[in-house]
């Protein structure tokens, strides 16, 4: 299979399933059997992923991308080892960051909801003609890059662990905040953008905010 068919939705499927590590094997950059060169399209899901793995606190070590052909089996078992011993290091999926708890699961599940947007960001606010791996790289550590990622992907996911969240109960501002790790102030803030969207609800009785419809 091309590595271009590595979608954003499998990487974190993998995680939800409980997998500690994911290593994508790709062709060789301009070296691609198709006239799509998917395995560009790989290193942008990879390095996009690996952003917001960093943001809900699974750290973005457990993900891999490496280049190399059919001839290449020693170069491919080199790396393969070196992946599993990396994943060795870090331990099961979540033990490098305890604080999240149950809470990982949600953060997974708000993330494959919003990949559809997530694929719009990327066709839309992030394509870049590079020929190497390096400036593919480095354009994904610019600050107008990660100011931009902020602005329309990490809100947008911040709402969708909130909401998330809110499937299972009923929840006050301050209950939010802390799973979400937010300030109270903040999740006021995307609370009442979810509640005129028309997704939340404040709960007069329960005295917290839940889904809206419930």
């Amino acid at each position: 299979m091309c590595s271009g068919k590595v979608d954003l939705s499998y990487i974190f499927r993998a995680f939800m399933n409980g997998m500690d590590g994911v290593f994508v094997g790709a062709c060789r950059l301009g070296e691609c059997n198709y006239i799509t060169h998917g395995n560009y399209s790989a290193l942008k899901n990879v390095l996009i992923a690996r952003k917001i793995m960093g943001y809900i606190g699974i750290d973005p070590e457990r993900l891999w991308i490496r280049f190399m052909n059919s001839s290449d089996g020693q170069k491919f078992a080199e790396n393969i080892n070196a992946f599993i011993s990396k994943i060795s290091k870090l331990g099961p999926l979540g033990s490098e960051n305890p604080q999240n708890g149950n809470g990982l699961k949600p953060k997974l599940e708000a993330v494959q909801r919003i990949v559809p947007y997530l694929r719009l960001v990327e066709r839309e606010r992030l394509r870049a003609s590079f020929k190497t791996e390096e400036e593919h790289r480095l354009f994904f550590e610019r600050e107008d890059i990660n100011k931009l990622i902020r602005e329309l992907v990490y809100e947008k996911l911040t709402m969708a662990q909130i909401m998330e969240l809110l499937k299972e109960k009923t929840l006050s501002i301050g209950e939010i905040a802390k799973e979400v790790a937010l300030t109270p102030s903040e999740a006021a803030k995307y609370l009442g953008l979810l509640s005129k969207q028309g997704f939340v609800r404040f709960d007069q009785g329960l005295k917290g905010y839940g889904l809206a419809g419930r």
